[in-house]
């Protein structure tokens, strides 16, 4: 006869039958080659160590979506870059057409050359247009633009726009960064009638 301790050390040992009904996890295969699949769903992948630089990846040109910010959250943005362009406004809609804000820079043992692509913006804007240089060689660009309205009047005519692929009207501004500081009062610019501003400063 067992006795009730031995029987129950009996029933401790025996394995317990497997339920379908309890889950069971997916997980990556577990064998001497590395899994090179997609990550699975209850895997764990260790994200990359700040300190190693190896472990630092480069994304490559890249575009940050706010359709709405603070100031002060535009300006940390836009400060945590060196080479990225910020816009605001009518530029950063991204309609079809000629594309405002696009930028060009150079530079000699002197000083920075840059170019910006402003289609549609009129060069007697005296009053709402205008570029301001910091002394770190932040540029900063503010305008309107004047394409992209329902109705426009020329020469006494009334014209109802039947296509809309230009920028449509509003204010609009640029930021972007030269490569270095700049002597600010050493500035000369010129904005032409192909809708192109040109600019050259002095290195700081």
């Amino acid at each position: 006869m067992t006795s009730p301790a031995r029987a129950e050390d009996t029933r401790k040992n025996e394995a317990e039958p497997l339920s379908l009904r309890n889950q069971i996890l997916d997980v990556a295969p577990i064998n001497s080659m590395p899994y090179i699949g997609p990550p699975l769903p209850h895997s764990y992948i260790p994200s990359p160590q700040a300190e190693d630089p190896e472990a630092v990846v480069n994304v490559g040109p890249a575009m940050v979506y706010c359709p709405l910010t603070t100031r002060q959250e535009w300006d940390n943005i836009v400060s945590s870059t060196k080479s990225g362009v910020a816009l605001t406004g009518t530029a950063a809609m991204g309609k079809v057409g000629p594309v405002i804000g696009r930028v060009d820079i150079g530079e000699d043992d002197n000083s920075y050359f840059f170019r910006v692509s402003l289609p549609g913006v009129a060069r007697d804007q005296t009053d709402s247009f205008s570029c301001d240089m910091d002394p770190d060689g932040k540029v900063k660009i503010i305008g309107v633009t004047t394409t992209g309205e329902n109705i426009v009047c020329k020469n006494s005519q009334v014209f109802r726009m039947q296509s809309k692929n230009l920028c449509p009207p509003g204010h609009f501004s640029i930021t972007f960064q030269l490569p270095g500081p700049v002597n600010s009062l050493q500035f000369s610019g010129a904005f032409g009638a192909d809708g192109i501003l040109e600019g050259s400063v002095a290195k700081g």
